[in-house]
C-alpha cells in the first residue's frame, strides 16, 4: 500500500487514478465473504436511498468487524445522509483511527464540519486529505472556498 500512496501523491501524469482505484479496492476487502456482503448490501441500500436499511446493514458490519475501516466509513456516510452528524463524525474518527491515510474519510469529515459551521475544522480536514491525495476535486474546492471565505471574498 505504501507504493500506491506514493503514486497517489505524485502531481504529474494520470497514474494516481490507478493508485486511487487500487487503494479503494483494497480498502473494500474485509477478509470475510459475509462481511463483504454486508458492505455491498449497505452500499446498495444507500445508493437506492434506503438510508435506514443501509444503516442497519452497516451497523451489523461494524458490530461484527470492528477493525474494518470501510464499514465505519460507509456507515458515516449513511448516518450523515440521515442527518445524524454527531454519530457520523464518531464513525469517521474510528475510520481514521483504523486507517489514518483514509483520504475519503478526511474529505467527508471536511464536508460535514463545513456543513456544521466549523470552517477551521473543515479546512484542516480538507488540507490533511490533500496531503495524502492531492487530486481530490471535492477537497480542492473545499479549501479554495473556505480560504476565500477567510479572506472575505466569499460568504
Amino acid at each position: 500500500m505504501d507504493a500506491l500512496f506514493a503514486q497517489l501523491a505524485r502531481p504529474e501524469g494520470e497514474a494516481w487514478r490507478i493508485a486511487e482505484s487500487d487503494i479503494l479496492r483494497e480498502w473494500s476487502k474485509s477478509g470475510s465473504a459475509s462481511m463483504d456482503l454486508l458492505l455491498k448490501r449497505g452500499e446498495q441500500a444507500l445508493d437506492e436511498g434506503n438510508t435506514d436499511i443501509a444503516i442497519g446493514h452497516l451497523t451489523a458490519l461494524t458490530d461484527h468487524a470492528p477493525d474494518f475501516a470501510a464499514g465505519w466509513h460507509l456507515r458515516a456516510a449513511a448516518l450523515a445522509t440521515a442527518g445524524a452528524f454527531g454519530p457520523a463524525v464518531a464513525d469517521l474518527a474510528r475510520t481514521l483511527q483504523l486507517e489514518p491515510r483514509h483520504f475519503a474519510a478526511l474529505t467527508q469529515l471536511g464536508v460535514m464540519l463545513e456543513e456544521m459551521g466549523d470552517r477551521q475544522g473543515a479546512l484542516k480536514a480538507y488540507r490533511e486529505s490533500l496531503k495524502i491525495h492531492p487530486h481530490q476535486q471535492e477537497a480542492i474546492d473545499g479549501v479554495e472556498r473556505l480560504e476565500r471565505q477567510e479572506q472575505g471574498t466569499e460568504i
